[in-house]
């Protein structure tokens, strides 16, 4: 799996392979340091804009705190070519989406529009979710109000700060999901 841990750290296992998010240069800048399968790479990322939370609810910004498998991936056939991966990695039609309203029975579940609910649309016309790892955050069941749509995606310009969800440069994305192993977990802690 993968472990995430923070102390203003948070530290990710890929089986044997470790990254640690780090704080760098002020405490909103974060690195990822992936060891053994990565020989020690760092990869610079952005976690939600009201930092890490064990009691995440919907639209509070913040990254939960957790173990939670990482499910599929979703990419944009348009833009880029399939990215290569361990884990189920499927297109997206222009048409999809995902429920973010916690009163809809599909709630924290890919969805296609026209729907009825408010969605977050995943054909996005800046390039954040060419590819959406989907970390499985509140979904095994969905329960209300406490958070939907947490993904690893890539990043908006400077590394701005995410809703809840990890961001990292497309290429260093790339990298990471083709060393996932078939049966990934992340872990986001506060404790080192």
């Amino acid at each position: 799996g993968i472990n995430i841990l923070t102390k203003n750290n948070i530290e990710y296992y890929f089986q044997n392979a470790l990254m640690k998010l780090d704080e760098i240069e002020s405490k909103d800048d974060y690195k990822i340091i992936l060891r053994d399968y990565f020989n020690k790479k760092v990869y610079k990322c952005a976690i939600g804009k009201s930092g890490l939370l064990k009691n995440k609810r919907e639209g509070d910004g913040t990254t939960p705190i957790g173990t939670f498998s990482i499910r599929e991936i979703f990419y944009r056939a348009d833009r880029i070519a399939k990215p290569k991966s361990r884990i189920s990695v499927s297109s997206l039609p222009p048409n999809d989406a995902w429920s973010d309203d916690p009163e809809n029975i599909n709630y924290n579940k890919k969805v296609m529009l026209p729907h009825n609910g408010r969605t977050e649309r995943l054909w996005r016309k800046d390039h954040v979710y060419d590819i959406i790892v989907v970390i499985g955050y509140n979904d095994k069941p969905p329960i209300k109000l406490l958070g939907s749509a947490i993904f690893l995606h890539i990043t908006k310009n400077n590394y701005e700060k995410t809703e809840g969800c990890i961001a990292v440069e497309y290429s260093d994305l790339i990298e990471i999901i083709s060393n996932m192993p078939e049966n990934c977990f992340i872990t986001i802690s506060p404790e080192i």
